[in-house]
């Protein structure tokens, strides 16, 4: 028999990423994703009216399924920018038209409904502090997502503090995502002994600067930590996340339903 989920605790996230525009049910009491993701490519061009579009379909057809949410429940949705308030400060992976647009009002207008925007990298530290391998832990968590960049999400007492960029830190004269992303390993076809010797220099210069408790490695080349987390040496624990290709649906959801005082 399947689990019984109430509309009252779930939410729907909506993940935008350059390749695709992901979206889920998401069971607040758990981080769970219910049921399958739904996946749209993302348009090109991605600009907002195209990608705005690609969200309704997807938020309709969740919204038809048996869990979804009331149909006025807020949304959440993550987008690969720096945002504040709102408004687009950047644009990375997505048309250039999305710097300095009111990416709030441009999805809340599409979806007639509330809408809460979040960074992607935010989102899934949110979710990882919640529901995954930072569930419980005081003080400082960092979540770093290696990837085509290097995101970043700072959490401190379970609480996110947004828009922290270090993958843009520089180190050694280069912004640090130039160096240590994963893929820098693969543009400059490097072993991953070899790989691993820029980790170390990068985490080593983070947690100096912020002592952390603890790093949780996201990003597709988590699925690979045995190859490379064991042979960085640092005061902070240092483990892949849990919650994989979910986190940024699940993040956003949390976001909202937060945001939206659905849940504490």
């Amino acid at each position: 028999m399947s689990k019984k989920h109430s509309p009252k605790t779930t939410a729907i996230g909506v993940d935008i990423g350059g390749t695709g525009i992901k979206g889920g049910i998401v069971d607040l009491s758990t981080g769970e994703v219910i049921g399958d993701r739904f996946r749209i490519l993302t348009p090109a061009p991605s600009t907002p009216q195209a990608v705005a579009k690609v969200v309704k379909e997807i938020v309709d057809e969740l919204s038809s399924r048996d869990h979804a949410p009331a149909a006025d429940a807020p949304v959440g949705i993550t987008f690969p920018a720096i945002i504040a308030h709102g408004i687009s400060l950047s644009a990375a992976n997505v048309d250039k038209s999305w710097i300095n647009a009111n990416v709030d009002e441009i999805f809340t207008q599409e979806l007639g409904r509330d809408v809460q925007v979040i960074n992607d990298a935010d989102a899934a530290g949110l979710a990882e502090a919640r529901y995954g391998a930072g569930k419980g832990v005081k003080g400082t968590v960092l979540v770093i997502t290696l990837g085509t960049g290097i995101g970043s999400a700072f959490i401190y007492n379970g609480k996110l503090i947004p828009n922290v960029e270090l993958g843009h830190l520089e180190l050694d004269g280069f912004d640090a995502e130039t160096k240590a992303s994963a893929s820098a390993r693969e543009r400059d076809g490097l072993s991953w002994d070899e790989y691993s010797v820029r980790l170390q220099r990068y985490f080593s210069h983070v947690e100096f600067l912020f002592s952390p408790e603890l790093f949780i490695i996201g990003g597709g080349i988590s699925k690979r930590s045995e190859d490379y987390l064991p042979q960085l040496k640092l005061r902070t624990k240092i483990i892949p996340a849990e919650l994989a290709n979910n986190a940024g649906i699940v993040g956003g959801a949390l976001q909202a339903a937060v945001y939206f005082k659905l849940i504490k």
